[in-house]
């Protein structure tokens, strides 16, 4: 049978010493290596988020957040290598905005206008942003 040998890089290790009891902390695990230098392949972010991600207006690790005040409800996701969220609470990763809020909310939500980054922009704003750019 194989060997599994899992590391951690220090700021994950780091991070988990300072989370708090009700803490959602996801970790992924991919497998294929190049085999020549035993490097991870690099993920390749796709679908909806990926030119804002290409455009380096959004980065993996980024938390978006949300909050519906008279519904009385918040919601939490954290973007992925491969340009998906990953929403507290919820075990598999969602491809859209859209879809990542209405698992939160249970209603059709538009996620673009919904998450918003720790600055207060939302997700339509950085794709504006890109829209912009790419005009120029």
């Amino acid at each position: 049978m194989p060997t599994l040998s899992i590391h951690f890089d220090s700021s994950v290790l780091a991070h988990l010493a300072k989370a708090t009891g009700d803490e959602t902390v996801h970790v992924t695990l991919t497998l294929g290596t190049n085999e020549e230098t035993g490097a991870a392949v690099p993920a390749v972010p796709r679908g909806p988020l990926a030119g804002l991600m290409k455009a380096q207006l959004l980065t993996a690790g980024t938390v978006l957040t949300f909050r519906q005040r008279r519904a009385g409800r918040t919601g939490r996701a954290v973007v992925t290598p491969d340009g998906e969220l990953i929403v507290d609470g919820k075990p598999t990763p969602f491809a859209s905005p859209s879809k990542a809020a209405e698992a939160v909310t249970g209603n059709v939500i538009n996620g673009w206008t919904l998450w918003h980054l720790e600055d207060g922009r939302t997700l339509d704003d950085l794709r504006q942003e890109l829209a912009r750019r790419t005009d120029k």
